[in-house]
């Protein structure tokens, strides 16, 4: 006997097509190269394997920059980065409330004080004019995130650090071949730091690089990186610094090596695509596409980002949930990072109160408040970068689903 199905009951159990491609892509290439060095029997820089140093011969020359040291991921490039510039316990970073947490994390390692600069909520960016509003006499150094791949208003940091005579660290770990009026991001600094984290347009799973034109820091970073020892040749046991094992393994690296040859031509279809899906979504009523400086001359793209008014439709949650059920994977990005619970109790904690004092962790609790983030954290959405690696009818898609998950 034959059992009779509704249309409809199979159109819902019907798996709804998502606008996610496939991701990590890879071939033969890939394949290829980490058989080589598997069998090559030299996996590691310490074991003499060539294939660190030749990404980091390429991946200098593709920033634009003399020296290159890759890392394990992109927390410890940052991390490498605070150590050569010698940050420490009664050091205050200035950097945005809107970003991951490893940006803030590395801080914390060092005990320094992090002194959050509110958002700018069109760019989704650090705003810059706030900087001397938030500066105080600790500041040691600025900490700009280069957020979903546009630039943040490096004019303005830069010309706020020269004043001030800190150092510039610019987290670039989501901006792989972003572009400041023509230049790549991390190059301006005194040194920027990436991630090849899985989830990012150039990837090995993990892995990080801290680029910079500065050869002293290059040398105090990697020294740090591999336990303390400098980089001469016949060091022997000899360590030139405190550090720690962050070294990049030859498998990252020659999974870099490869992806690098898609890199390109990738980040040129997520422009295109996203510069018309932005498009699109500003015809939509309340939805605002994230804004770029002028400056910003390429975005790398690592995400769509753009404000969802709910004046103009369902809640936020409503809306993405009901985006998600149509196969577009849309998610509501950060939360505020200067509120994070765990980092109120380390501000409040006794390590801080040692360092700093009591009067000072009770002025820092007070004064820690970025009401712009706040909203910005309750408006936006984000698209993955892998979202813009379809076609131009994905893009057209993506926009009519926008429209139907607003109306509820």
């Amino acid at each position: 006997m034959k059992t009779r199905v509704s249309r409809r009951a199979l159109m819902a159990s019907a798996v709804v097509p998502s606008e996610r491609p496939a991701w990590p892509v890879f071939g033969a290439l890939e394949e290829t190269s980490v058989l080589e060095a598997l069998r090559s029997g030299r996996w590691s820089r310490s074991s003499g394997g060539p294939k660190v140093v030749d990404f980091e011969s390429k991946y200098a020359a593709l920033t634009g920059v003399k020296y290159c040291l890759a890392t394990m991921n992109g927390t410890s490039a940052l991390l490498a980065a605070l150590n050569a510039l010698e940050v420490g316990p009664g050091d205050a970073v200035l950097l945005p409330p809107y970003t991951f947490v490893a940006t803030l994390n590395v801080l914390l390692l060092q005990h320094a004080l992090p002194i959050f600069v509110d958002s700018d909520i069109e760019m989704f960016q650090m705003d810059a004019t706030k900087l001397d509003q938030a500066y105080t006499k600790e500041c040691i150094a600025v900490m700009p995130v280069h957020l979903g791949g546009a630039a943040v208003d490096l004019d303005a940091v830069m010309g706020f650090a020269r004043k001030r005579n800190l150092k510039l660290v610019e987290d670039a770990c989501q901006a792989h071949l972003g572009e400041w009026k023509g230049r790549k991001v991390g190059s301006w600094g005194d040194c920027g730091c990436f991630s090849f984290q899985a989830s990012k347009n150039l990837n090995c799973g993990e892995g990080g690089a801290l680029i910079t034109n500065d050869e002293e820091l290059a040398d105090r970073a990697y020294a740090f990186h591999t336990n303390g020892r400098p980089r001469s040749v016949g060091a022997g046991l000899s360590y030139a610094h405190s550090g720690a094992n962050l070294r990049m393994t030859e498998f990252q690296a020659v999974i870099l090596l490869a992806q690098m040859t898609r890199l390109e031509e990738q980040s040129k279809v997520r422009e295109s695509n996203a510069r018309y899906l932005a498009g699109l979504l500003a015809k939509i009523p309340g939805m605002q596409p994230a804004r770029l400086h002028s400056g910003c001359t390429r975005n790398a793209w690592h995400l769509f980002m753009f404000r969802y008014n709910e004046d103009a439709g369902v809640p936020r949650a409503q809306f993405l949930k009901a985006l998600s059920g149509q196969g577009v994977p849309a998610s509501s990005g950060y939360t505020p990072l200067n509120k994070e619970p765990f980092l109120l109790r380390m501000m409040a904690g006794r390590h801080y109160t040692r360092i700093y004092g009591e009067r000072r962790m009770k002025q820092w609790l007070e004064q820690n408040e970025c009401p712009v983030n706040d909203r910005l954290c309750r408006e936006a959405v984000w698209l993955p970068q892998t979202a813009l690696l379809g076609s131009r009818s994905d893009m057209e898609r993506i926009a009519e689903r926008v429209v139907r998950a607003s109306k509820g």
